[in-house]
């Protein structure tokens, strides 16, 4: 018998979950080990995409080049796209 997907904890919960216990157990406090352990886990995140962006643009290049430079501007594209909304506000 399967567990319904809305209750059990995810994989992101049962992370923050230990990693927080870890840190107050290392004498951080409670308040500040859970922002702290939501920090690594948000920078593990980013970590996942820009590895899995490099990943499929590697591919890219190797197996269908003449999809891979349009690829890259996209990147680039929605990088500029990004910082101007960032700058913006």
């Amino acid at each position: 018998m399967s567990i319904p997907e809305g209750s059990a904890p995810s994989v992101r919960q049962q992370a923050l979950a230990a990693l927080t216990a870890e840190l107050t157990q290392q004498g951080h406090p409670p308040e500040y080990a859970q922002h702290m352990a939501a920090a690594v886990i948000f920078q593990a995140d980013l970590d996942l995409c820009s590895a899995q962006l490099a990943r499929l643009l590697s591919w890219l290049k190797q197996n269908h080049p003449q999809l891979y430079s349009e690829a890259v501007q996209l990147v680039d594209a929605t990088r500029e796209e990004f910082e101007r909304r960032v700058q913006r506000g």
